[in-house]
């Protein structure tokens, strides 16, 4: 890891549902919560043959900036690759099946060998929400838990949390912090990841 910061340190991811594409604005923030200015507007096909979300400068998509896709067809154990304007590789995110069964765990890294896990915060909501799952009927409605993340590096330092605010709309709280060495994670790998954490975190 090299000793930079990489952009934002602080962002709200916001989803905005249409009837065919999924849409999230990414808005940078500053220490207190407040809005500063939108870093960049993502969209999410529905019924993709490989899932992919693509991130661009504003509403109208004139610029892309970076994005995320599976590297096969959707499959339960598919590999996301984050790429920049130029399609180089910036980062790469899995889920973990195996340990997502008890609690949801997701794997990050970087093209430099950095990586880390991120884990739902609270393991009793994590059970919760797969035992609502599981209910007739009810399990067809929404989650009535939230659901944060804490992504930990090998030494166990956070270099990524998602929390989830309270609100009709799936609205995300994501803050990068920075690490003892002034590392911070690349605030594009970062907002790839949240926004994920939401569109695939059913897959």
């Amino acid at each position: 890891m090299s000793a930079q910061s990489a952009g934002p340190a602080r962002f709200i991811v916001r989803q905005k549902l249409t009837l065919m594409v999924n849409r999230y604005e990414v808005i940078e923030t500053d220490e207190a919560g407040t809005e500063v200015g939108l870093l960049c507007f993502a969209e999410q096909k529905r019924m993709a043959f490989k899932e992919q979300v693509t991130f661009f400068s504003d509403a109208a998509k004139t610029e892309p900036v970076f994005g995320f896709k599976a590297r096969s067809v959707i499959d339960l154990g598919a590999t996301y690759d984050i790429t920049d304007a130029a399609g180089r590789p910036i980062g790469w995110f899995k889920k973990d099946f195996a340990a997502s069964l008890g609690r949801s765990t997701w794997h990050l890294g970087t093209p430099d060998g950095f990586t880390c896990v991120g884990q739902e915060r609270n393991a009793k909501v994590a059970v919760l929400r797969r035992v609502w799952d599981f209910l007739p009927v009810v399990g067809e409605l929404p989650v009535p838990w939230l659901f944060h993340f804490d992504f930990r590096a090998g030494d166990g330092a956070v270099v990524l949390s998602s929390t989830k605010k309270v609100g009709l709309k799936d609205t995300y709280f994501v803050e990068l912090p920075a690490q003892a060495n002034g590392w911070r994670l690349d605030w594009r790998v970062g907002a790839a990841m949240a926004v994920a954490l939401d569109a695939l975190q059913s897959r």
